[in-house]
Order: C-alpha cells, then sequence, then structure tokens
C-alpha cells in the first residue's frame, strides 16, 4: 500500500498545482490583463503567462493521470465506473479528459491561432469569452475536486 499512498500524494499535489493556476490565471491574471491599456499589451502578456502556465498544466495533467491511473489499477477500482455514487471518478475524468484535450490539442493546433486572430480584431470580447470559459472550467474543477475529497472519504451525496 505504499505505492498507493505515493501515488496519492502525488495525484493531490498535481491538482493542486493545475486547478491551482487555473484559478490564479482566473481570478487574478486575466482581471489584470483586461485592465491594460492597449492591446498589444494585453495580448503579449497573456501569451507570455499563459504559455509559461501551460508547460506546468502539461506537466501537472500528465502527472494527474499516471497517478490516477495507476491507483485504479492497483485498486482494481474500475467498477467504480459503472457505479452512480462514485460520480466524481466520472468528472474527475472528464474534467481531465477536457484539459488534455485543450492542453494538448486544440491550443496547439486551434486555440492559439484563433486567439490571435481574434484579440487584434476585439481585445475586449476575446478575454471577456477567455474570462468566461476559464471561470466554467474553474468552477467544474471545484466541484469536482470537493464531490472527490467527499466521495473518497464516504460522503456519496446520493444513496
Amino acid at each position: 500500500m505504499e505505492n498507493i499512498t505515493f501515488a496519492r500524494v502525488i495525484h493531490v499535489l498535481a491538482v493542486i498545482l493545475w486547478i491551482g493556476g487555473v484559478a490564479m490565471v482566473t481570478t487574478v491574471i486575466i482581471p489584470a490583463i483586461k485592465r491594460f491599456g492597449s492591446k498589444e499589451e494585453q495580448i503579449k502578456t497573456f501569451e507570455k503567462i499563459e504559455g509559461r502556465f501551460a508547460l506546468q498544466a502539461k506537466i501537472t495533467t500528465l502527472l494527474t493521470a499516471i497517478s490516477g491511473f495507476y491507483m485504479m489499477y492497483e485498486l482494481n477500482a474500475w467498477d467504480r465506473y459503472l457505479d452512480y455514487r462514485f460520480w466524481w471518478i466520472h468528472a474527475m475524468t472528464l474534467v481531465w479528459l477536457i484539459f488534455t484535450l485543450v492542453l494538448y490539442v486544440l491550443e496547439p493546433l486551434v486555440l492559439h491561432k484563433l486567439f490571435k486572430e481574434y484579440a487584434e480584431k476585439n481585445p475586449t470580447k476575446t478575454f471577456s469569452f477567455i474570462h468566461k470559459a476559464h471561470w466554467i472550467l474553474l468552477v467544474l474543477s471545484l466541484l469536482t475536486t470537493a464531490g472527490a475529497v467527499a466521495g473518497s472519504h464516504g460522503l456519496y451525496f446520493i444513496k
């Protein structure tokens, strides 16, 4: 069981860094950037900060996946996907999948180009959209985290 404990520690630390970073971007960085005077300064600053965070997010989502799937394998807990009381496992997987698709597929192939194009035309509308999207992802992540902590300690919410 020592390996499970180590995997759980890695999992929790990775999630803290990942979702904590999303919280920082959502509640501090984007609002500050939206107040900058010029669109050039907004775009340059956002890309610089988001680019640095994207690397952290890629590493932490990878560590989250490795540790999470390792725990599911070692505990032979795959049947929890078939039990609605473990909805939080589905939610964790969904949140992880959304972020992974955005970080590894959509952002490098599509979103980076679209951001530059739309931010040049209408930075106010673009940053407003990005801010709303980050809020949605943050709220979904926090609800999932709350459900996972409660559920992993026996509080199922659903009987």
